[in-house]
């Protein structure tokens, strides 16, 4: 949230804000993006992306033009992850923020690192997180458990693997997420059965001595399986 003099004209609700926890997946690991922040309050502490809302502006159009602002990016998978409204949640004046998840694939989506309320942007491991202002933290908790269920019940993984992906990235993907491991078998023969990726005529260039076949999944059946749903368990 960036509560600067530019964020008190009279077409700004000041009391209410969106602030987005950006996912990725990078060697193996879950990560998110974090901005360092220019301005005072909490000036060079690292933050979650985030500003306040405009008068006749919903929620999640707040969100989306608040993530392009930042990252540059349009299209991305946005979703609501629910209200934080603790009273000193941020000491100058009551404000509620509204938290969303985002997902996107650092290897596909070409990101904006810097604005002019932010002196750096950088991708953090969730287990080697910085101190973050106000209650980040939180919402960052909240973030990751939202997706750990998501991904059981909608096939939105694939929003974070590059177009181009072999089943071990695809396994190590979902086991990052659950925090669990899973037997490959059963979870190859769930994704078959699920009818979502297409074999490629291509390798994994970067295993050299044992290539793995290169997968992309199949947009218009994942388009239906996020509408629909389905019950992922391993």
């Amino acid at each position: 949230m960036d509560p600067s003099s530019q964020y008190r004209l009279e077409d700004i609700i000041d009391n209410v804000s969106t602030d987005c926890v950006i996912f990725g997946f990078q060697q193996s690991m879950l990560e998110i993006l974090l901005y360092k922040r220019a301005l005072n309050p909490c000036k060079g502490m690292w933050a979650l992306p985030g500003g306040f809302l405009n008068k006749g502006e919903l929620i999640e159009e707040a969100a989306r033009r608040i993530l392009y602002n930042t990252t540059g990016l349009h299209n991305i998978y946005l979703e609501e992850i629910g209200v934080f409204d603790q009273i000193d949640r941020f000491p100058e004046w009551r404000v509620f923020t509204i938290g969303f998840f985002a997902l996107i694939s650092p290897e596909n989506d070409k990101l904006i690192t810097s604005n002019e309320y932010t002196l750096e942007a950088k991708w953090f491991k969730l287990n080697e997180l910085p101190e973050l202002a106000w209650d980040h933290k939180h919402i960052v908790d909240i973030a990751r458990d939202k997706l750990k269920t998501r991904v059981q019940n909608k096939p939105v993984g694939f929003e974070l693997l590059p177009n181009k992906f072999t089943l071990p990235q695809l396994q190590t993907l979902y086991e990052v997420i659950l925090d669990k491991s899973l037997d490959k078998r059963n979870f190859r023969k769930k994704l078959i059965n699920m009818k979502l990726l297409k074999k490629l005529n291509e390798k994994d260039k970067n295993n050299i001595k044992r290539p793995a076949d290169l997968y992309s999944f199949d947009k218009k059946r994942y388009k239906t399986l996020v509408k629909q749903g389905f019950l992922f368990e391993m």
